[in-house]
C-alpha cells in the first residue's frame, strides 16, 4: 500500500484520537480539527473513518514484514524469535494506536473489511515466525515435540494476548519489559531440552 504524506498525517492523526479516545472518539470533525484541515480535505484521502482504520492497517502489515525481515536477518533461530518479538514490542510502544486499532471493541463484527486486514497482519506475523521455529527445530534448538504449526498458533496467541492485556490496561505498564520477560518464558518452553 502505497501511503502519500497527507494520507500518513491522517492516519497519524487517527492513531492519536484512537489512543485517547477509542474508536467512538474518531470522528471525521475531531480528524479535521486534529491536523487542522477541513473535512472535505480529509474526503479526498479517505472516504470513512473506516477507510481511514483499514489505511491504518494496511500501512502496518506491509510495513510489518520489511520491518521484521530486515531486524530478524543473519541471526540464529533463537537470536531471531527474541529479535522478531522485541522489536514488535518496542514498536508497539512507540506507535500504541495500531494495538487500538486492531483490539477495538465492535471494530471485528462491524466490519468485514478490517476484519480481513487484521487476518493480513495474523497471515504476515505468521509468515516470518513459522520458517524460524522450523528452522529452530531442524537445528535442534527449539523441541520437536510440537509441531512447528501448532507451536507458531500458541506463540502468536500468547503475544496477543500481552498486547490485548496492555490495551485493557491502557497502555499503563511496561510493554517491553513484561514483552521480554514473556519471549524468556516462552523460549524456555520450546527449547529443546
Amino acid at each position: 500500500m502505497e501511503v502519500s504524506k497527507r494520507q500518513f498525517e491522517i492516519i497519524e492523526a487517527a492513531g492519536k484520537i484512537l489512543t485517547t479516545s477509542g474508536v467512538s472518539g474518531l470522528t471525521i470533525k475531531k480528524l479535521a480539527k486534529e491536523i487542522n484541515l477541513s473535512e472535505g480535505a480529509i474526503y479526498r484521502h479517505f472516504e470513512s473513518k473506516e477507510d481511514i482504520i483499514v489505511g491504518m492497517l494496511e500501512f502496518l502489515a506491509d510495513k510489518m514484514f520489511t520491518r521484521l525481515n530486515e531486524v530478524i536477518n543473519s541471526l540464529q533461530p533463537e537470536e531471531q524469535f527474541k529479535a522478531l518479538f522485541q522489536e514488535q514490542f518496542k514498536y508497539f510502544n512507540a506507535n500504541p494506536h495500531y494495538v487500538v486499532a486492531v483490539f477495538s471493541d465492535g471494530l471485528l463484527e462491524e466490519s468485514k473489511r478490517i476484519n480481513d486486514v487484521i487476518s493480513k497482519i495474523m497471515v504476515v506475523k505468521r509468515s516470518i515466525l513459522l520458517p524460524i521455529i522450523k528452522s529452530g527445530q531442524a537445528s535442534g534448538v527449539f523441541t520437536s515435540a510440537i509441531s512447528s504449526e501448532d507451536m507458531t498458533q500458541i506463540v502468536v496467541g500468547t503475544f496477543r494476548l500481552q498486547m490485548y492485556k496492555w490495551r485493557l490496561a491502557n497502555f499503563e505498564f511496561d510493554v517491553v519489559k513484561n514483552g521480554t520477560k514473556m519471549i524468556k518464558s516462552i523460549l524456555e518452553l520450546i527449547k529443546a531440552k
